[in-house]
This record gives C-alpha cells, structure tokens and sequence, in this order.
C-alpha cells in the first residue's frame, strides 16, 4: 500500500504540468466557450390542472349533444366574471325529468315495435347515463286526448251508476299501457310516476259524458274511492304511484275529448274530506299534487293551499306551460314554501313559433327557469307519437313527441325536446341540489346549477339565445372557466370543484 502511494506521488509533477498546460491553451483561444450543461431537472408531484367536461346543441341542429374539448380551469383571479356559482347556497333537491306514457306512446311502442326494438329503445330512454336517464312518467287515469277513444276505469250503460265501484277495472290499460310501463320499471326501479285523471267516469257528471260537464257533489266520495283503487290496482300490477294529481287542467272544459272542470272549492273540499284521509290511511305514501294546470292562474292553487283541511294532504303543486309566465311558480313556492313544485306537462308542436326549432325553448323557458322558480321534477308530454302526430282521439292535432316513431316502418327518430331534456337528465342526478348561480337571463345567456350529491360534480346549464357567439366567463371558489357559446345553442358544463380546489390550493408551489 505505502509503495503504491509513492509510485501515485512521482506522478503529481506531470499531472499537474499537463493541466496548467491545458487552462493556458484555453484561455487564449479567442472563441472558446465552456460547454453549457442542461441543468438535471428533478421530477415534482405537480397535479394535473384540471378541467371542464363540455356537451353542446345548437338550434340548427349541426350539433346535438355532442361532445366538445374540454376546456381548462384557472386560478380565479380578480378579474370580474359573468356567472358566480356558490355550492353553500341550496335550494330544491331535484326527482328528475320525464314524458307521459300516454296510451298513444305506449300503442305505438308495442305496435309498431319489435320486442327487441322496444327494449332496445327503453333502455334508451330509462337506462342510467349515458342513456337519456328519464326518472320520471306520467300516467292518464282513464282516456285523455291521446288516447285511441275515450274511456273511464268505470263505466256502466248510460242511465245507470255504481257508487259502489263494482264495475271498477284496468283492463283498457293490459295490453299497452302497464306491460310498457313494468318494462320501463325494470329498466329503471326507482322511476317516480305522476298520475293524473281527466275526467270522473260518465255517472258521475252532471252532463253524464266524459267529455265536459262537472262532478257531482253527491259523488265526491266516490271520485276519491275511484282514484284511490286506481292507486292500489296499479301497485298490484307492480306500478307504485308517486303522486296523484285529481283532475288534470281542471280550469278548462274540453269539447273534443275527455275532460272535466273543477273549481278551487271543489278540489279542497274532496282532498279535505275524501281523497286525502283515504290515501293517509294506506301504508305506501302517495303524494297528491294541486292544480296540474297553466301559470297564468296562481290564485288556483293558492286557493286551495289556504284551506287547512285540504293543505294537510297536498304535498306540492303540478303546473303546465301553455299560458302565463314560469314565475307564477315562484310566486306559490314564496306564500308555501313547504309544498314542492314540479312541471307535469308541456308539449311542443309543428305550430308556426316552432319553425325553427324548439331547441332554445324548451332549454330555457321550460327547463332553466322553469327550475329556477322552483321544480324539482319536469315532465314533457307524449313520450312518443307518430308522423301524423297520433294517434289520438281529439285534441291536439299538432303536437309532438320526445320522439317519433314512424307508423309504417318503425324508424325512431328524436326531436328537439329529447336533446333539451338530454342536456339536464343525462348528467343532473336524482338527489342533485340546484345550487346558486347568476342570472343572466337579461344578456340572454339563461342559466341554471346543480351539485350532484352521489361525486359532488356540478352541473352548469347555460342558453345562448342570441344569434351571435358569446364569450362567457364562469366563476366557483377560487377557479375559473372561459368559453365562446355559439349562436343559439345550448352547453352543459361538468366538473368537480373537489379535483379544482385541490389543484388550486397548490398551483402556485408546484412550479418547476
């Protein structure tokens, strides 16, 4: 070991030599550069930035529901935004969105569809996200305008009656409407069902028709018992009914097919007296729901609702679209808050304002602010009819589908409602909040927000009803979105503000 030192230190001088040598040469050549060294860079656990999951329609239909990039989320900064979402703000839970299973759109489902077709397009329209996740339906008790002919769940010759209920039976409902029905439940256990009645059987009346006339006072606990069996057959076939509305449109007498008009007084006094003690008896809660008619009458509802009697039993109001203004809703909800509020029917047609779609409307004016004031469910009306707008029996001789199903060939295909009600059920869940957003229903951007409870993501619907782009900036915490709507069109925005928060808490130290 010693020698080996020595031999290492005989050999110092030249080392030491050569060097100097070397920085003597180097630092006299004119155009020497010492060599640059990429500095070694340490891999840092910098999260992803996260981002906004983006689905969009346009009115003129080139785009429907597709997906688009998804957009980035930044820190939120101080410049000022157009929407502000605040999830510590709550208002209704919502049930969801659905059509009517009128004896139309279940005719046509079992009549011009294949078993596979129909299960196939079933599945379409109950079936959990990405299917169109309908969670709501609504059932005629009886005949209405959409119906193959008129009928009741009791009817006896003309000039008899049967107080008793005797003759009270389903049957017209066993080939369609309950075997359509019991396949959706399959699909969907948990689908919430809104029955709604449009006239009290012929014997009951005081025009002794279906169509038209009034109910008789001396019927009324009879009318209560109708409804009621109705409530039971169906659960026996394996259909629970969620909630009841006694008489739909019960402001408006119909010349053409079933229908039947009540008046304020007489809907609190057969809730107060009849309908609500029979239905609070039964171990399965049914719901009964006031009104079932247009915004432009508020003083209906509110009416009945000031009558402790009824009020007791009335779990919330149903409201129409054709005539008044949503905000009718809201004016209810404010005098009652404890009453829930829902849309059970609105249709769109091939009337002249639809000419150019109804996308737009149905998005904002029925959907957004529609659950702005208040809804917590919205049920569309037929959920399918045909090319010729039926079949029906009277009525509404323009009206459409959520989709339609061709009669000859059984083509399906899907209209406007079916991607306004996709941009909310496909991504709001049951059990979803509607949280607080800006208005800006005055720039015509409409919006409304949701937290869903299953992951916490929120839900952004906004409407874009000018004709021109519009940039948008939307605000939650402390992070931020921007993104130019197109013309006339509709976005449903997601994103989790739990992966958003994270990022931002450390966005500014994860830097390289």
């Amino acid at each position: 070991m010693d020698e080996y030192k020595q031999g290492s230190n005989r050999g110092a001088p030249v080392f030491i030599a050569l060097i100097t040598l070397l920085t003597l040469v180097v630092l006299r050549a004119p155009h020497f550069e010492f060599p640059k060294i990429a500095p070694k860079i340490v891999p840092t656990a910098r999260p992803v930035a996260p981002s906004v999951d983006l689905w969009l329609s346009t009115q003129d239909r080139r785009l429907r529901l597709d997906r688009q990039p998804e957009i980035e989320m930044k820190p939120r900064g101080t410049e000022p935004v157009d929407v502000v979402i605040d999830v510590q703000k709550k208002f209704q839970t919502m049930t969801g969105f659905g059509a009517a299973m009128t004896d139309s759109s279940a005719w046509l489902l079992q009549n011009r569809l294949s078993g596979l077709q129909r299960s196939e397009l079933l599945h379409e329209m109950y079936g959990p996200p990405p299917n169109l996740n309908l969670t709501m339906m609504r059932l005629t008790i009886g005949a209405s305008d959409f119906s193959l002919k008129p009928y009741t769940l009791d009817d006896v010759p003309f000039g008899q009656d049967d107080p008793g209920l005797t003759h009270f039976n389903v049957t017209p409902n066993l080939r369609n409407v309950i075997p359509t029905v019991r396949e959706a439940l399959s699909i969907n256990p948990s689908l919430l069902i809104v029955a709604s009645s449009w006239t009290a059987p012929a014997w009951m009346k005081t025009n002794q028709n279906v169509i038209g006339g009034e109910l008789l006072e001396q019927y009324e606990d009879a009318y209560a018992s109708y409804l009621v069996k109705y409530v039971d057959a169906y659960r026996n076939y394996g259909i629970p009914i969620y909630a009841l509305t006694m008489q739909n449109e019960p402001s408006y007498v119909p010349i053409t097919y079933p229908g039947m008009e009540m008046s304020a007084s007489t809907r609190a006094r057969v809730i107060g007296q009849y309908l609500g003690p029979k239905l609070a008896r039964r171990k399965q809660k049914t719901r009964i729901l006031e009104w079932d008619h247009n915004w432009n009458q508020p003083e209906q509802p509110l009416s009945v609702l000031s009558d402790p009697d009824a009020a007791k039993y009335i779990d919330g109001v149903a409201w129409h679209c054709y005539e008044g203004s949503q905000y009718a809703q809201g004016r209810v909800h404010r005098a009652y808050p404890d009453k829930d509020t829902y849309i059970t029917e609105c249709s769109g047609g091939d009337w002249a304002s639809a000419a150019n779609g109804e996308l737009l409307w149905f998005s904002r004016n029925l959907l957004v602010t529609g659950i702005r004031q208040w809804a917590r469910g919205v049920i569309y009306w037929n959920l399918a009819l045909d090319e010729n707008h039926g079949p029906h029996f009277g009525g509404c001789a323009l009206c459409k589908g959520v989709i339609l199903i061709n009669s000859k060939t059984g083509e399906v295909s899907r209209n406007d409602e079916y991607y306004a009600l996709a941009h909310f059920s496909k991504f709001v869940l049951p059990g979803a909040v509607r949280v607080e957003s800006t208005a800006t229903e005055k720039e015509h951007l409409d919006n409304v927000a949701f937290q869903n409870e299953a992951d916490g993501s929120i839900v952004l619907v906004m409407v874009n009803s000018n004709k021109e782009a519009r940039r948008v900036s939307v605000a939650e915490s402390q992070s931020r979105f921007d993104y130019t709507m197109p013309a006339e069109s509709v976005a449903t925005f997601v994103w989790n503000p739990s992966q958003a928060g994270a990022w931002m808490g450390r966005a500014y130290w994860a830097s390289p």
